[in-house]
């Protein structure tokens, strides 16, 4: 009956990735929201 005993540290573990990954696509988002450029202020085209 290990097993069982050890889904819950399996749990634990699935958990945390998804965290992680939901921690660093929300921080993704805001980083585009944060730095995108708007359209009145596009960059000056040399040439």
């Amino acid at each position: 009956m290990q097993f069982v005993e050890n889904l819950r540290y399996m749990g634990l573990g699935m958990l945390g990735i998804f965290i992680v990954i939901g921690a660093i696509a929300l921080l993704t988002m805001l980083l585009n929201r944060l730095t995108e450029q708007k359209p009145d202020e596009q960059p000056e085209q040399k040439g």
